[in-house]
């Protein structure tokens, strides 16, 4: 038995299919099963059950298979240290970034992180935050960024940066304030992002502060919803790094947030509790630091970076 081919079951597993494993790990079909046929041998079990329609992990299998996975995880930790140690960053490293925050920080980060750090494979990934924990749980990434707050026993939280949120409005209804009061907005259209939790809690503080029924409409994107109240009328909520995107004429209807009303969002960086490249983790602060509006990166992180 070699740490190749459990390597192979779970590629094996996670695909339920030998042509997309063999693709996945660069080898032909007849190559990858002769590997797994040779391990079920010499251990005398059957991995997966195959027939000409499906494939499936067997009971036993997938008790090999998890068991696979935690011997794999120890096996990168020894080379993962060993790198640590001679102060190398370099090697693969997958980063998943959950879709309310990849389109503000991926397009800097990817050509910064690109140019400073040639020697890392770097693969990201865009995941909702349970298939991002599901995701560090089994190892298939080394690191996560999403809202704060996502407690899981076995995965770390270290937090990243504060983002202001500001509130976008349509011409008829900015009356030259210079803030955003809620109350003087009472029978205007507020448009709320759907699914993503921060942006509804803070557009529904909003409601909670004021007197009256209120309809939400619920839209799948910031664009939309900035389109929306272009044309229909109302408010937003935008965060501070969607500001850049905005045409300058757009930036004239944002306005700051007065009140005690969520006004802002905390990001978090996810890994598992056993991680151990700190020097790696440090190279995503260290390019988040500079490209991130001034004093938005927790001011510890500012100074120290991550500390494992």
């Amino acid at each position: 038995m070699t740490l190749q081919q459990l390597k192979y079951i779970v590629a094996v597993d996670r695909h339920q299919s030998f042509a997309l494993a063999a693709e996945a790990l660069g080898l032909t079909q007849p190559t990858l099963s002769g590997m797994i046929a040779k391990l079920e041998d010499e251990l005398d079990v059957r991995i997966f059950e195959r027939n000409n329609r499906k494939l499936r992990t067997t009971s036993l299998g997938s008790r090999l298979v998890a068991q696979a996975k935690l011997t794999l995880m120890e096996a990168n930790k020894i080379k993962e240290i060993v790198s640590e140690s001679k102060g190398a960053v370099s090697g693969d490293f997958r980063l998943a970034v959950g879709p309310s925050i990849a389109p503000y920080i991926l397009p800097d980060f990817i050509r910064l992180y690109l140019a400073d750090y040639p020697e890392v494979c770097l693969t990201v990934e865009e995941l909702r935050p349970d298939a991002m924990i599901k995701s560090l749980l089994e190892s298939s990434c080394d690191a996560g960024i999403a809202t704060t707050g996502r407690r899981c026993e076995g995965i770390f939280e270290i937090p990243l940066y504060t983002e202001r949120f500001f509130v976008y409005l349509s011409p008829d209804c900015l009356r030259k304030l210079p803030v955003f009061r809620p109350e003087e907005l009472e029978h205007e259209h507020l448009w709320v992002m759907k699914e993503v939790q921060c942006l509804r809690e803070s557009a529904f503080s909003f409601c909670k502060a004021r007197a009256g029924r209120r309809h939400v409409y619920e839209a799948g994107n910031i664009d939309t919803l900035i389109r929306i109240v272009d044309t229909n009328g109302g408010y937003t909520i935008v965060p501070e790094m969607h500001l850049p995107m905005l045409s300058d004429a757009q930036r004239a209807n944002v306005r700051r947030i007065e009140g005690k009303h969520l006004s802002f969002r905390k990001v978090s960086m996810y890994i598992r509790e056993d991680y151990v490249r700190e020097r790696m983790l440090n190279t995503v602060v260290d390019t988040l630091g500079k490209f991130m509006p001034e004093g938005m990166l927790e001011p510890g992180l500012a100074r120290n970076g991550i500390k494992l």
